[in-house]
């Protein structure tokens, strides 16, 4: 039954004319990848990285799709300058509520929110 329920989703939400919006969120650490090197025996390899940052980003996206519209890409990115000091490493749940808040005024309408948790 509830495979049902998904299967007939779109047609539910073209026939009310609402927006199926997907959310999901990321992280990113502006700090380059450790890389492994070789060299002759009692040699150690220097490798030197530029841009050595502590710096962290997150990006939330909203993937908007509504039957008849083109459909509609709604991100906010956030650098986290703190989190090392213990501050947040993601979205406030007020960052969230305003992400919402912009996306239905964009949207002009009903929206129908499918979270990635």
């Amino acid at each position: 039954m509830g495979e049902e329920r998904v299967a007939t989703g779109g047609t539910i939400a073209a026939a009310l004319g609402v927006w199926l919006v997907f959310e999901d969120e990321a992280g990113f650490s502006m700090t380059p990848p450790t890389s492994r090197s070789w060299s002759r025996r009692g040699t150690t390899p220097v490798s030197r990285v530029r841009g050595r940052s502590q710096r962290r980003f997150s990006i939330a996206a909203l993937c908007c799709y509504k039957a008849g519209e083109r459909s509609r890409l709604i991100y906010r990115p956030r650098r986290h300058t703190d989190h090392k000091s213990g501050g947040r490493k993601s979205f406030a749940w007020t960052e969230y509520r305003n992400l919402f808040v912009a996306a239905h005024q964009q949207l002009g309408g009903p929206i129908v929110l499918i979270w990635d948790t």
